[in-house]
C-alpha cells in the first residue's frame, strides 16, 4: 500500500503502532509499519536507553516517538516542581484515596514504584523538553505531541532535524489549530480509542479532518483493531491509521499479566472515559476505582498534573498487589484501554499482529472493491 503517510515517513504499510513498550514498537517497525514510543512513560535516561535498544532492533527501518505534552496544566515552581504541586492537593482528596485503598485492604508496601515523580515532572515544563532532547538524539522518523498545540520546542526540533511532526486531534477545531502551527501530520482520534480522547467517533470525526486538512495527511485512531476496520479508515479518506489499544494484547506489551487477563474478559462497552487517572479525560477500563469516584460524596478529580500525582503511590500499591493476586487489588486494577478490547481473545506477538491488520485490510479492500461493477 502506498499512501501520503508511507511517503511521508519511509515505511511500507500505512500502519503506526503507539505503545510504551518497547518490544512492541520494534515488532511494528520490522513488520513495515512505524513503532512509535510512548515517551512520558520513561525518564530522560529510560528513554535514551530504550531508543538506543530500539534503533539496534529494527536493523534501519524508520521509529518514532510520542511525547505527552498538554497544552493546560496547573502551574508550579520550577526550582521545586514536585513538592509545589503536592502542596496544592487538598486533604479532603488525600484522606478520599487513603480510605478507599483501605476499604479494598491494599497493603502500603509495595516494594517498587512503577510511576515515580520523576515521571510525573514529564509532563510539565522543563521535564518535558528534556524528554525532547533525547529524543532527538536518536533517527527519528516521527515526533507526535497527544495533548494540545505542538508546543514551540518541538516544531523547533522537528525542523530542525528534518523530522515530520504529528499532532493528535479531536475535534475540527483541534486540527484547524494545529495546521496553523504548521503540522505535517494530524491523527483524528475518535472517542473509542484508549488513553485521552474527546466525544466525537472516529466515523464521524476522521472525514471532517481529512476535509479540512487538505494536502496535510491524516491517520485515523480509535477502534482501528483489524484489517477490517484499517480498510474502512483508508475509505474514510485517512492515509493510514494509528494504533495503541490493539498492542495491549500482544506478548511484548509491559502491562502486567493480571490486567491483560482482565482485557482478555471484557467487552466493547466494558471502558469510560474519566479524568480520575491523569486530570483529564482518558478511556480506560471500568473497575470499582472509577465507581468508587462516581459515588456520592466523592470528591471530583483534580486537574492535571495534580491528580496524577494524588493516585501516583495508590496505583503503585493497586499494581503490586494484584500481582500476587490481591483480592481488592483486583477489584480495582484498571489500565488505558479502547472499545477495541471487546475483540481481544488472547495474547499473540506484536509482530504477527501488525503483520495480520495490513494483510486483512489488503484483502478486505480487494473484496470492497469487487463490489463496484464495470
Amino acid at each position: 500500500m502506498r499512501t501520503a503517510a508511507t511517503e511521508l515517513l519511509g515505511i511500507e504499510h500505512p500502519l503506526i503502532g503507539f505503545s510504551r513498550s518497547p518490544g512492541v514498537v520494534a515488532a511494528v517497525s520490522r513488520a513495515g509499519g512505524l513503532g512509535v514510543l510512548g515517551a512520558t512513560a520513561y525518564t530522560p535516561e529510560q528513554l535514551d536507553a530504550q531508543l538506543t535498544w530500539i534503533t539496534e532492533q529494527v536493523d534501519g527501518k524508520p521509529f518514532g516517538v510520542d511525547v505527552l505534552i498538554p497544552a493546560k496544566s496547573v502551574p508550579g515552581d520550577p526550582s521545586n516542581l514536585i513538592a509545589s504541586l503536592r502542596a496544592q492537593i487538598p486533604e479532603a482528596h488525600v484522606k478520599f484515596v487513603d480510605e478507599l485503598l483501605a476499604k479494598y485492604e491494599i497493603p502500603t508496601d509495595t516494594g517498587k514504584a512503577l510511576f515515580t515523580d520523576d515521571l510525573l515532572s514529564g509532563l510539565a515544563g522543563s521535564g518535558a523538553e528534556a524528554l525532547l532532547e533525547v529524543a532527538f538524539r536518536h533517527p527519528l522518523a516521527l515526533i507526535a505531541n497527544a495533548l494540545g498545540p505542538a508546543p514551540e520546542a518541538m516544531l523547533k526540533l522537528g525542523r530542525e532535524h528534518g523530522v515530520p511532526i504529528a499532532a493528535l486531534v479531536g475535534s475540527p477545531k483541534h486540527a484547524q489549530q494545529q495546521l496553523e502551527r504548521g503540522v505535517d501530520l494530524l491523527i483524528a482520534q475518535g472517542t473509542e480509542a484508549g488513553g485521552h480522547t474527546g466525544t466525537i467517533a472516529t466515523m464521524v470525526l476522521t472525514p471532517e479532518i481529512v476535509e479540512l486538512a487538505g494536502e496535510t495527511p491524516v491517520l485515523a485512531a480509535g477502534g482501528v483493531a483489524s484489517g477490517a476496520q484499517m480498510a474502512a479508515a483508508l475509505a474514510l479518506g485517512a492515509a493510514g491509521v494509528w494504533c495503541g489499544s490493539v498492542w495491549l494484547r500482544s506478548e511484548e506489551d509491559i502491562t502486567p499479566r493480571e490486567i491483560k487477563e482482565k482485557f482478555l474478559a471484557a467487552d466493547s462497552g466494558s471502558t469510560l472515559r474519566s479524568p480520575t487517572r491523569t486530570g483529564k479525560p482518558a478511556r480506560q477500563l471500568r473497575s470499582a476505582w472509577h465507581d468508587a469516584w462516581e459515588s456520592p460524596g466523592a470528591p471530583p478529580p483534580l486537574p492535571m498534573p495534580l491528580q496524577p500525582l494524588l493516585v501516583n503511590d495508590a496505583w503503585n500499591r493497586i499494581d503490586a498487589a494484584a500481582e500476587v493476586g490481591h483480592p481488592g487489588a483486583l477489584e480495582l486494577e484498571s489500565f488505558f484501554i479502547g472499545q477495541v478490547v471487546g475483540r481481544f481473545r488472547q495474547l499473540e506477538p506484536a509482530y504477527d499482529i501488525a503483520t495480520g491488520i495490513v494483510r486483512d485490510c489488503e484483502a478486505r479492500l480487494r473484496e470492497v472493491a469487487a463490489l463496484v461493477t464495470p
